[in-house]
């Protein structure tokens, strides 16, 4: 038999997913999924699976692919899915396949203890520093029982923490085979299991991170498969973009200045004044950033000429300079040393990558690349390419074609495009040939959810109107008990919406505020999952970025998403205005080609935190009138399920009466809305 017919009759009512996972139902929209999978493993190329919420793709791709019986990369777009694949989803499925496949999970090198940077951060601990101390001790009692040295393992320990830095090595200061501690390694050792492995599990940062250090002459990280699966894909261009490209930050320049004077006087006191290098090198840095002056935190300066837009050209030219002539005297200086010992080694190494990386710097930008800097506490000089069209094309895809074991590439999400060829997706991705698939949810939208969006809002740009999205939030979560995510399209209107939020449930406590960036996300979505079901209040979560998508809070711990505004890319971001022009030269519509596109994919993704299963009802809360007003409002209505749209506040008192009535009625029945 095989692998379609073997797949479909998996799939099939009374088949072997029926008769061994209890809460399986077959879909025909997941049993076509799964099919093309196999057919697309059984004869190599490209295939873009849009799979609407609910369809089960995770189920639709991995049990083809765990059938097959090849070896298997998997990448997903956190280390947090990695986890749930890993640890969820692929043991369920072997169980019930009866397969014994062997899996490995492999991240990036951050995520996991070095077990050389613990002894010395142990060494170097001030005594003064009782976090730091206990917390450091508490990652030392660990380290004696962890097999993996994976830190997601390590309960309680705050992903923010600044000591995870001082435990986890980076590329820039691994010692590599000269670590004294080379043999325990953690990273070392998931790297052996993934190369032996049948299904290797990684996220869309360590593909492309790999994938540029193959091209710097590495070994490769990552083995070599026969089946590429990309989960959550809409997120790879994005991703690629980061990595492809070139960056150097002053945080960087901090940490070695901090690591030159640690390893200096460990292991070289005197024979160098190491003090004065680690100072230089720091006040050079800091120079750099004193030079772009207070521009907003998170603004991205535009970089067409010698030094970004405000920033004066002959001050940041001689911060540069002045960077490069101290790394040149800390090369000279760590040379005369470097035998001592493999630290030193390494801190030349770094300093001539830096080197390297200021003259680049220095120069102008390439014809097809964008640079810009990121001004935050720190400074961030980015260049990248547009897109990773190229790289896919040249260094995935069709690199491999001479290869005598064709190769299947899968990529999969719930939000790749608009119209039939998926254009927002494959046109950037370099996937224009592939072939397309198009399923959609199989709930019903149409009584599980309603839309509404108020009319009497001012338009986003006037003032107040993140006034009016906070009043709106506390009178509506108020009837149905908190249940609400706020996501907002700016960090300053998180600030104003959360902080009116807070100042409006202050006195009663009657809900609780929960507010992105104030607790790590992990904690964030505990407690509102939670809800009220604790014996605390009920929760209103207030959210931008990241929250926008990957976000699943089933059942009625999420009844309302509220969308301050529609979220159009800030037409200042230098990527943006360099695509901009990019399609301007070649005689296309900015607003139409992408703008527009790009606003109606992200407007899904916030919109699909809504209803997660079939038993799920809510209201979207979209507070921008130009979805109604404008022209280009159908367009993005069309890319969101079809809820049924309310248009007057009487309307929206009897929903909101619904979800907040203790005895709800049955979802079936289409009366609740």
């Amino acid at each position: 038999m095989n692998l379609q017919n073997l797949t479909r009759e998996t799939f099939a009512p009374g088949g072997l997913l029926s008769r061994t996972v209890e809460e399986f139902r077959p879909r025909e929209g997941q049993t076509d999924m799964a099919v093309a999978v196999a057919r697309t493993i059984e004869d190599g190329g490209v295939l873009v699976v849009e799979a609407g919420t609910g369809i089960g793709k995770t189920f639709a791709y991995l049990v083809p692919a765990l059938l097959s019986g090849t070896q298997v990369l998997l990448s997903t777009a956190t280390k947090a899915l990695q986890d749930q694949l890993f640890g969820r989803d692929l043991p369920r499925l072997m169980k019930a396949l009866g397969l014994p496949v062997r899996t490995a999970l492999l991240k990036g090198r951050g995520s996991y203890l070095c077990l050389h940077r613990l002894a010395v951060a142990r060494r170097d601990a001030s005594p003064t520093d009782r976090v730091m101390a206990r917390t450091l001790a508490k990652i030392e009692t660990w380290a004696q029982l962890t097999r993996t040295g994976d830190l997601a393992e390590l309960p309680g320990l705050d992903e923010r923490s600044p000591v995870i830095a001082l435990v986890t090595s980076s590329r820039d200061n691994c010692l590599g085979s000269q670590c004294p501690k080379f043999r325990g390694c953690h990273v070392n050792q998931a790297r052996r299991e993934a190369l032996t492995a049948d299904v290797v599990v990684v996220n869309h940062h360590l593909f492309f991170a790999d994938l540029a250090i193959r091209e710097s002459g590495m070994a490769e990280l990552l083995p070599s498969v026969q089946t590429v699966i990309f989960d959550e894909a809409h997120q790879l261009n994005e991703t690629g973009v980061q990595f492809l490209g070139r960056q150097l930050t002053t945080g960087q320049l901090l940490d070695f200045g901090r690591d030159l004077l640690l390893h200096g006087l460990q292991h070289a006191r005197g024979l160098q004044d190491w003090q004065t290098l680690a100072f230089d090198t720091e006040h050079a840095a800091r120079d750099l950033r004193l030079v772009v002056g207070q521009s907003s935190p998170g603004a991205k300066l535009r970089w067409v000429g010698v030094a970004p837009d405000l920033v004066d050209e002959f001050a940041w030219q001689d911060a540069l300079a002045g960077l490069q002539a101290v790394c040149d005297r800390v090369v000279r200086a760590l040379d005369t040393v470097s035998a001592i010992a493999p630290d030193l080694i390494r801190l030349s190494e770094r300093a001539g990558v830096f080197i390297e990386k200021l003259a680049f710097f220095s120069d102008g930008c390439a014809s097809d690349s964008v640079r810009w800097l990121d001004v935050g506490v720190q400074l961030s000089l980015v260049e990248s390419p547009l897109d990773i069209a190229d790289t896919v094309q040249t260094r995935l895809i069709k690199s491999k074609a001479e290869d005598a074991l064709r190769r299947a590439w899968i990529f999969t999400s719930a939000t790749l495009g608009a119209d039939a060829q998926l254009s927002w997706f494959t046109e950037p991705c370099g996937l224009l040939d592939s072939e397309i698939l198009k399923i959609g949810s199989p709930f019903n939208y149409a009584e599980q959810a309603a839309l509404y969006v108020p009319r009497h809002f001012p338009k986003p740009s006037e003032s107040g109107h993140s006034a009016q999205v906070a009043d709106f939030v506390a009178r509506s979560a108020s009837v149905i008990g908190g249940r609400t995510l706020v996501l907002t399209t700016t960090l300053r209107a998180l600030q104003s919406v959360s902080a009116a939020l807070q100042r409006h449930f202050a006195e009663s406590g009657s809900l609780a505020i929960l507010v992105q960036g104030q607790q790590p996300k992990r904690e964030l979505m505990q407690r509102f999952r939670q809800g009220d079901q604790g014996g605390g209040p009920g929760c209103i979560l207030v959210a931008s970025a990241s929250f926008w998508e990957g976000v699943d809070v089933p059942g009625d711990a999420l009844q309302m998403v509220v969308i301050d505004k529609l979220p159009f890319a800030p037409p200042a971001d230098p990527l943006v205005q360099a695509r901009s022009r990019q399609l301007l030269a070649a005689g296309r519509s900015v607003f139409k080609d992408y703008a527009l596109p790009e606003a109606a994919m992200a407007l899904k993704q916030g919109a699909g935190r809504l209803i997660r299963r079939e038993s799920d009802r809510g209201i979207l809360v979209v507070c921008d009138t130009r979805l109604t007003l404008m022209g280009y409002g159908k367009k993005l209505l069309s890319v969101l399920p079809l809820m049924r749209q309310i248009s007057s506040e009487e309307e929206l008192a009897e929903v909101l009466a619904a979800l907040g009535s203790p005895t709800r009625p049955s979802t079936k029945d289409p009366c609740w809305l």
